[in-house]
């Protein structure tokens, strides 16, 4: 017994001493979408600063396909050494749990959560020949003509679509729901006029908003957001604690020491509250977050069962 506990003892030593090491070579961020997407900008904002801190370059990797899949099994599968982690988001780490017939690694066991990055509100937005401004307007008239209106979306199982479906469920709506291969497509037959609604980013909605090619109703967040005060969020104007962001975050193999962990959740918070970071962000239309280890693998888990309620009721299946 006495042999066990030295051989644990010793362990513990050597896993703190390398964290305190950490890094003495280059980190590998990978984002698991294609170049150019907001998991990648943002991937590659953070990572730039987060290397001066740890004073080791981080390079972004890009391992996009399977709507994020292969590159978080990728990071899960990964040496827990901290030398390969993930900038992952809500979508391929909660949403696609439900969606998914058959996972190739578990969110929950094969990964190990290190800190919440950002979130970014989506915005409901109608085309202006529909005669409402708010969104409890907006319900009243799904309600007078029941599956007469249609929303687009970046596709089946999309955070923009399952917001949607989550709005339907809490007020008894029907509105036909429209996928697109993505979400520049739908806005293009929504500022048409062919479909009548949907939950953009608020980055992707906001500038046809002000231009007044779209009408805002609601944003989604718990709080109005900055550049649009005068929006009301979806709790306010009709369903109280509705709340639906996406949000990103860092994580790496299962099996990271907990000293290594505590390290980079320390560095990554640091670089969120600088004041260059948080204006690029908020320029992507997005909120700097930081978050210790714990309470974002408890947000995790809550995300993953409160998406699975909606991936069921509406009957996504992925595309």
């Amino acid at each position: 017994m006495r042999r066990s506990a030295f051989v644990i003892l010793g362990m513990a030593v050597a896993a703190g001493a390398g964290a305190q090491n950490y890094p003495v070579k280059p980190i590998r961020l990978v984002s698991p979408y294609p170049p150019g997407g907001a998991n990648d900008i943002l991937a590659r904002i953070i990572g730039q600063k987060l290397g001066e801190s740890l004073g080791q370059q981080i390079v972004i990797e890009n391992r996009g396909g399977a709507t994020g899949n292969i590159g978080a099994e990728y990071v899960a599968k990964a040496a827990p050494d901290g030398y390969t982690i993930l900038m992952g988001q809500a979508s391929n780490l909660t949403i696609n749990v439900s969606l998914m017939s058959k996972m190739p690694y578990d969110p929950v066991k094969d990964l190990a959560p290190v800190t919440l990055v950002a979130t970014t509100p989506n915005l409901l937005v109608v085309h202006p020949s529909l005669p409402v401004r708010t969104l409890q307007e907006f319900i009243a008239l799904a309600k007078a003509k029941p599956a007469a209106l249609s929303y687009a979306s970046s596709g089946a199982g999309s955070p923009g679509h399952l917001t949607f479906e989550l709005i339907k469920r809490m007020t008894g709506i029907q509105i036909a729901h429209i996928p697109y291969k993505g979400m520049a497509p739908g806005l293009v037959d929504l500022l048409a006029g062919q479909v009548q609604a949907a939950i953009p980013t608020i980055s992707a909605a906001l500038p046809h908003v002000k231009s007044n090619r779209l009408r805002g109703i609601a944003v989604t967040s718990a709080q109005r957001w900055r550049t649009v005060p005068e929006l009301p969020t979806v709790a306010e104007a009709a369903l109280p604690e509705f709340e639906s962001v996406l949000w990103y975050g860092i994580l790496g193999p299962a099996g990271m020491s907990p000293a290594l962990v505590t390290k980079i959740n320390a560095d990554a918070s640091n670089v969120m509250q600088r004041v260059d970071v948080r204006e690029r962000l908020d320029a992507a239309g997005m909120d700097a977050m930081q978050m210790p280890p714990r309470e974002f693998a408890a947000h995790i888990k809550s995300e993953i069962h409160k998406w699975a309620k909606v991936v069921k009721e509406s009957g996504a299946k992925p595309e």
